[in-house]
């Protein structure tokens, strides 16, 4: 493994683990997501502040707000990396307060909020992405649902037309559904490549390639919530052997890292979080904070949607099983 990612796998299993410790009752998914946001951003989090921020978020908002869900631990880790905290908070709550106008509430919808709170969201943009959104939905009506809001918002910010966006992700749509069979997945996967400038089948083969490169370096890797953050993977400027054998070894580290064996997370979810890494090796530097749409941002919205979806599932197989017993 090179050095510079052998350093980059070992702040990510620091910083989980004091994501972990400080937020011990939090699904055990949560933590490594988290900690790729402070790999991504070459920081380590410091627990008190992690709780500072974490208790801003709580002063803030109701019991039942949608910053208090699955996300709240994320953003009280993206607030820690601020500079003025509550002042970034607050912006977030106006800019909650604008989608809000225009959209249900839902726990990404605050991440959009939280995403969108150094540009420009004028009413207009706003709107903009809600017609984004109805176009997603007549396209696929049983598809689409809040969970898309978060890419309709930031889709508003496209040079393109609210037209050639949805040309472009129903023409990866098509491609996708030939070899992805999870068609709420693949449509995940269409909002991150239409985020990106290219032709559909261009994209779409720079994820087929991925994929087949990581089958052929011995790697499996997941065909359901992963997908998403494959493909913004693929989008970087890298070529798919070295994103895979990277993949590959940031795998191997994690698969000897506790949490990660027999009773820890799934291979599946393992070599997302190898995916996550490698991304910030690849990741232009200061991209967090000036690419706006691209690269990191369809990254971030990625590993959140997948950590959503995975305690989702999990907390329905509890109580599926717990129903039956």
């Amino acid at each position: 493994m090179r050095e510079t990612l052998q350093e980059l796998c070992s702040r990510f299993i620091e910083a989980r683990d004091v994501i972990k410790h400080t937020f011990k009752w939090d699904s055990s998914y949560i933590p490594p997501v988290c900690a790729n946001l402070f790999c991504a951003k070459g920081a380590l989090p410091d627990a008190d502040r992690l709780l500072t921020c974490r208790d801003l978020i709580n002063r803030n908002t109701g019991v039942f707000s949608s910053f208090r869900g699955h996300i709240r631990v994320p953003l009280a880790c993206m607030l820690s990396m601020e500079d003025d905290p509550a002042g970034k908070f607050d912006r977030a709550l106006d800019v909650y307060g604008q989608l809000r106008e225009h959209f249900h509430g839902s726990d990404y919808l605050a991440l959009a909020a939280f995403l969108l709170t150094d540009f420009d969201c004028t009413d207009e943009r706003i709107a903009r992405g809600k017609r984004i959104y109805r176009l997603m939905k007549e396209e696929h009506p049983f598809l689409t649902s809040s969970e898309d809001s978060i890419f309709a918002v930031m889709m508003a910010w496209s040079e393109q037309s609210d037209e050639e966006l949805i040309a472009d992700m129903e023409a990866c749509y098509r491609l996708l559904k030939e070899r992805f069979h999870d068609s709420d997945c693949v449509q995940t996967m269409t909002h991150v490549l239409a985020m990106e400038k290219g032709n559909p089948d261009a994209k779409c083969e720079k994820v087929f390639t991925l994929y087949d490169t990581i089958l052929q370096q011995g790697g499996k890797y997941g065909k359901h919530h992963e997908m998403a953050t494959l493909a913004a993977l693929a989008m970087l400027n890298a070529a798919p052997d070295a994103l895979a054998r990277d993949m590959m070894d940031a795998d191997a580290f994690l698969a000897r890292q506790k949490g990660y064996g027999f009773w820890g997370i799934d291979r599946k979810t393992r070599l997302m979080h190898a995916a996550m890494i490698v991304s910030d090796e690849y990741m232009p530097r200061g991209a967090v904070d000036t690419a706006a749409l691209t690269g990191t941002v369809a990254m971030i919205i990625a590993q959140q949607m997948a950590m959503c979806a995975v305690i989702a599932s999990t907390a329905a197989s509890s109580t599926a099983v717990t129903s039956g017993s």
